[in-house]
């Protein structure tokens, strides 16, 4: 493991590979908590579970650091581009992952799980992707900080209305859930940026590298509990995984062209309504006390989540590197 986590920052440093270093560190985070479970699911008597929603408010406080009020101001800024991104994210994402649960036969608690991947805003992680790509990032962020905003409200509404055919759904002991785990720290974060914006230069190098090692603590706990689980479903979820993901890519960059969107915002869009913040689906798991199967899809889909955002994210940024140096080459005809 701490292999993997120096591999993981050493790429990080690296402009060919970074989009590929929360990968390594993910993989490595499954490969070990799937081999050695017992070692992430209690310590000193001590139930590692009980670290997962304070290790995601720590991570949504890193999040309110990177962001600003004026993120949100992108909204009146890119009217058109912030309503497909919503729209297309709080439809295509639960839809396709009710359809999803449902062809596949998964239990009720686990089917459960790929409405709520689906049912959550996007995550950080869609901003680095779109930095890569050469996307809109202003877009990015912007799409990302009003779908975290809107995520108390949309995300139980989605779930009693998909998932609660799987399993029993409260509304607002889940929105008070969402609201504890992400919007109290995201704000106390808005506050800090506010008032010590460049004053805590190592805040701002340490959170990115605190993030990637909680999130990676956090999948490897939930990887732990559910183990079993995923020894006889595993395949069939990485599969579901994988569909999902990538009809959320497809669909959402085909609607941005649809409606006549530039290729920069078309990306944003794609990357958006196909990386979902996995972290917060983990923690309403936890808080709906079924980590251990509810909590499984997004423990599955989140590393695949980041390993396709970075591969698609690389291969449009070639592919634009290509397009340049041919362009440069003078035609001789």
């Amino acid at each position: 493991m701490l292999f993997f986590f120096l591999l993981a920052l050493s790429v990080r440093y690296t402009q060919k590979f970074k989009g590929f270093s929360f990968t390594i560190l993910i993989f490595a985070a499954v490969t070990i908590s799937m081999y050695y479970p017992t070692f992430f699911s209690s310590l000193g008597g001590f139930d590692l579970k009980k670290l997962i929603v304070p290790l995601l408010q720590i991570i949504m406080f890193g999040m309110g650091t990177a962001m600003s009020i004026k993120d949100f101001a992108g909204v009146v800024r890119m009217p058109k581009g912030v309503l497909v991104g919503i729209c297309c994210q709080f439809t295509i994402m639960p839809i396709l992952g009710f359809s999803i649960a449902h062809l596949f036969g998964f239990a009720p608690e686990i089917a459960a799980g790929i409405v709520l991947i689906g049912s959550s805003p996007s995550g950080l992680a869609s901003n680095v992707m779109a930095y890569l790509a050469k996307a809109n990032l202003a877009l990015s962020v912007t799409l990302t900080a009003v779908s975290t905003v809107l995520a108390p409200i949309m995300t139980p509404l989605l779930m009693k209305f998909f998932a609660g055919q799987f399993v029993p759904i409260e509304f607002w002991p889940m929105m008070l859930s969402i609201l504890k785990i992400v919007i109290l720290p995201v704000i106390i974060g808005l506050v800090f940026n506010h008032f010590f914006h460049g004053k805590a230069k190592w805040l701002d190098k340490a959170m990115p590298i605190i993030s990637m090692a909680g999130i990676a603590l956090i999948i490897t706990i939930i990887t732990a509990a559910g183990r079993d689980s995923l020894l006889t479903i595993g395949l069939l979820l990485v599969l579901a995984a994988i569909i999902h993901n990538m009809a959320g890519y497809f669909l959402g960059y085909w609607a941005g062209r649809a409606l006549k969107m530039s290729e920069q915002d078309c990306r944003t869009i794609a990357l958006e309504v196909g990386m979902q913040n996995g972290g917060l689906a983990s923690g309403i798991a936890l808080e709906m006390g079924k980590v251990s199967t509810v909590g499984l899809a997004p423990a599955v889909f989140g590393p695949w989540m980041n390993i396709s955002g970075s591969s698609l994210a690389t291969w449009w940024r070639d592919k634009d590197a290509l397009k340049n140096v041919r362009s440069d080459i003078p035609n001789k005809h």
